[in-house]
Order: structure tokens, then C-alpha cells, then sequence
């Protein structure tokens, strides 16, 4: 079973990544991921597991911060749906499929992939970037392609796909508000085919012992879903008393530290 000290580890890593959510709009797949995945290996989880147990937990609690986003956006009229319906079956398919690959892999191949993206989304933030909007959004094929694409690189790194998704539609000269809601929703549809997907390719892992079913931890999914969503509001008031975009540069680097941590755990 897993012990107190773990439950409280759990509180803290929820109630951080709800802040950082709320503060700077990012979900918490770059923080969830290496933390989760040391503190699996000090439980004493098998190494060749950890990786992608911390991943599918991870996009297991996404399925709740990103349900909620996306009632939020809804009624906030800032979500466009034809683009949702054109995305999201290529979104569906891609997410899926990426977690057969996944459990393939090796936990060091995973965290070499994992470290490398989010120093790509690190370096993004840190230098502020955004894409000039230079055409208008594209038809049918290209959605679904695309979706594919964004749906299994979101999979296979555990994020909710706004870092992929909004960069994305803001190309195709959407508006601000329109791409973050409208990544913001397509992020339920990726969380929820990925979540299954690492159910499924995990299930022969599955320990009664430590409630793990498949590629989730159920205790660490519950702890952390449950007070991420407490803490969303309390990151959302701060992010109008704070400078976000000196916190923004300063969370860069608390992605880059994790992900070279995450590393030196397999090097």
C-alpha cells in the first residue's frame, strides 16, 4: 500500500501544478512527468516501468484539468468547433496508437524523447515566441493529418497538446483567445483516447498491491487531480498580482532542471 509520506508528496506535486495552471494557462505534463517518475523509483517501482507509469498518470489527470477547461471555454464563446470536430478524430487515432509505441520503448529512449521536447517548449516560452499567422485555417485532410501528428507527440510526452495545438492555430491566423480555447478542448478527446491507451498497453503490469492499473497509479491520480483543481483558481488570481512573464522564464527553467534530472535517473 502506498504509504502517508507519499500522500503528502502527492498534495504538494497537485497543489503546484494547479497553481502553475492557473498562473501561466500550461498544463502540468512537464512537471508531472520527472517528478512522477522519481518518486516511482523510490517505491521502488521496476525501472523499465517508471517512465511510462508517470506518463500515463500524468495524461490521466489531464482528462479532469482538461474537461473543465474546456466547459470553461465553451462558455466563454472561445472555442471553435468545426476546427474541434475536424481535429479530433485524427486527435483520437493518433493519441491511442503513440501508447502502443510507447510501451515498446525503453524508459531511457522515453526520457531522452521527453527531455529534448520540453526543452524545445522550454526554450519557446522563455524567449516568448509566437508564430506569425501567415494563412487561413486549412481544410479537412490537413485537420486531420495534423491532429494525428499533435494527438501522438502529446502522448507520447504526456501533455495536454495547448503547446503543440495553439502555436498551431495561431499560424492558421487565429486569434489568441480562439486557439487557447480551442486547444484547450481538443486536449479532453487527446487525454481521454491516451489514458486508455496506456490502460490497455499497461494492463499486464497491473499491481493490486500498490493500486496501479495499467500505466495509472490510481492513488497518485486521485491525490493529484483532486487538488490541482483546488489550486487552478488560487494560480489564476496570482497571475494578476505577479509579473507572469518574468514567473514564465523562471518556469523555462524549471523544465529544463526537471528534464536534465530526468535523465541523469537513466544515464
Amino acid at each position: 500500500m502506498i504509504s502517508w509520506e507519499f500522500i503528502a508528496i502527492y498534495i504538494v506535486l497537485g497543489s503546484f501544478v494547479g497553481i502553475a495552471a492557473g498562473m501561466l494557462g500550461i498544463g502540468g505534463g512537464g512537471i508531472l512527468v520527472p517528478s512522477l517518475t522519481a518518486i516511482f523509483l523510490m517505491q521502488k517501482i521496476p525501472q523499465n516501468e517508471v517512465v511510462h507509469l508517470a506518463l500515463g498518470t500524468a495524461m490521466a489527470t489531464i482528462v479532469i484539468t482538461s474537461f473543465t477547461n474546456m466547459i470553461t471555454h465553451h462558455k466563454l464563446g472561445d472555442v471553435l468547433w468545426n476546427v474541434v470536430k475536424l481535429m479530433t478524430p485524427g486527435i483520437l487515432l493518433g493519441a491511442f496508437l503513440a501508447t502502443f509505441i510507447v510501451s515498446h520503448l525503453s524508459s531511457l529512449f522515453l526520457s531522452v524523447f521527453f527531455s529534448i521536447f520540453m526543452a524545445y517548449v522550454a526554450l519557446q516560452m522563455f524567449l516568448n515566441k509566437k508564430p506569425k499567422p501567415d494563412r487561413e485555417l486549412l481544410g479537412a485532410f490537413w485537420q486531420l493529418f495534423s491532429g494525428f501528428i499533435i494527438g501522438a507527440v502529446s502522448a507520447m510526452v504526456s501533455i495536454g497538446g495547448t503547446s503543440l495545438n495553439v502555436p498551431y492555430l495561431i499560424w492558421q491566423n487565429t486569434g489568441i483567445r480562439k486557439a487557447i480555447g480551442t486547444a484547450a478542448t481538443i486536449g479532453f478527446p487527446l487525454a481521454l483516447s491516451a489514458t486508455l491507451g496506456y490502460l490497455i498497453n499497461g494492463w499486464q503490469h497491473t499491481n493490486l498491491q500498490d493500486l496501479t492499473f495499467g500505466y495509472i497509479s490510481l492513488p497518485a491520480f486521485i491525490v493529484i487531480s483532486l487538488f490541482s483543481s483546488l489550486m487552478v483558481p488560487i494560480g489564476a488570481k496570482l497571475s494578476h498580482k505577479l509579473p507572469v512573464g518574468t514567473i514564465k522564464k523562471i518556469f523555462a527553467l524549471l523544465l529544463i532542471s526537471l528534464s536534465i534530472k530526468m535523465l541523469s535517473m537513466f544515464l
